[in-house]
């Protein structure tokens, strides 16, 4: 058996893309390149890897322990580049990273700055998602850093405290609520809301829990950043759920009040989370996103999301959905 580390990166991608096509883009090579790739591969284990059909692939059994343990190798290249960076000129590193929207649009943005104009030959993919979705990413070993709501189910994943992220509500000057000191969303269910596009994972974080309370929450209109949601609130025309660092940001100039939220999902932390001991590079990443973390509260269990030791730490720490 033969397979280089070209033919497991783009099995690899296959995957998690679910079509050839699109793995073949992200492994930069024709499409009749990746589709001979993958036949040879099929042809020297004398299994189908793939099932194809009209709306793309799925991985066989067989598919899945290949894809199992090509992770396995790559991230052990990956550590193995890493440790050899310090004895030569730089190999280039790229880190795969997940988050939820508030880490997305407030905090990491200026972390990744700092950290890829003092890192020129690391790499960077930022994607948003669901923070369940993370978690799963996380542990099925398709990226190496998520930053994600603690509200998550946490298990097998070594997390770290990222940021204080409660949401809060805001609403026009002048509205009915604005005098409340507190609210619940079952309270605000019935109101017009402006909130973020569909897709958006904090959006969909609200929506999941107006649902366990009954509740389809009604959109006037959705906006693709907190600064236009603040804004239209403060116009009158509706209300909105938004992070409260968002708020404090954008909200006086809007002309918006914070009104608490009092429901316990509101008050949650951002957390970061690996899975496993990290490649130097992206250990180096995990640093540069703690600088600014909250202090630890429990006592932390060292080397965990770096391959040096005392470079960051960590905690294991299960929670409900």
């Amino acid at each position: 058996m033969r397979f280089d580390l070209t033919d497991l990166r783009l099995f690899l991608n296959v995957q998690e893309t679910g079509s050839i096509t699109a793995g073949a883009k992200r492994s930069h090579m024709t499409l009749a390149s990746a589709s001979e790739r993958i036949r040879g591969m099929e042809d020297t284990l004398g299994v189908p890897l793939l099932l194809r059909e009209h709306r793309g692939v799925d991985p066989t059994p067989a598919g899945r322990t290949l894809a199992h343990h090509a992770r396995v190798v790559l991230a052990q290249m990956d550590r193995m580049r890493g440790e050899l960076d310090h004895y030569g000129h730089g190999l280039k590193g790229h880190v795969r990273v997940l988050c939820n929207t508030t880490a997305l649009s407030e905090y990491l943005p200026a972390v990744l700055g700092d950290f890829l104009k003092d890192h020129p030959r690391v790499s960077v993919d930022l994607e948003e998602r669901l923070s369940h979705e993370i978690a799963d990413a996380l542990r099925a070993g398709t990226c190496d850093i998520g930053v994600l709501a603690d509200s998550t189910d946490l298990h097998a994943l070594h997390t770290q405290t990222f940021r204080h992220d409660p949401l809060t509500l805001i609403v026009p000057r002048g509205h009915p609520l604005a005098g409340r000191p507190a609210v619940t969303l079952a309270e605000v269910g019935d109101e017009e809301f402006v909130g973020l596009v569909e897709g958006s994972a904090l959006q969909e974080h609200i929506a999941h829990h107006a649902r366990r309370g009954g509740k389809v929450l009604s959109y006037r209109v959705r906006l693709r950043s907190f600064d236009a949601v603040c804004r239209m609130v403060g116009q009158g025309v509706g209300i909105g759920i938004v992070p409260r660092v968002a708020a404090m940001r954008y909200g006086r100039a809007a002309g918006v009040l914070r009104v608490a939220l009092a429901d316990d999902w509101a008050t949650r932390d951002l957390v970061l989370c690996v899975r496993d001991a990290l490649p130097a590079y992206a250990a180096e990443l995990v640093a540069y996103a703690l600088r600014d973390a909250p202090a630890a509260t429990d006592a932390p269990a060292a080397g965990v999301c770096a391959d040096a030791p005392g470079r960051t730490t960590s905690r294991t720490r299960p929670r409900s959905g």
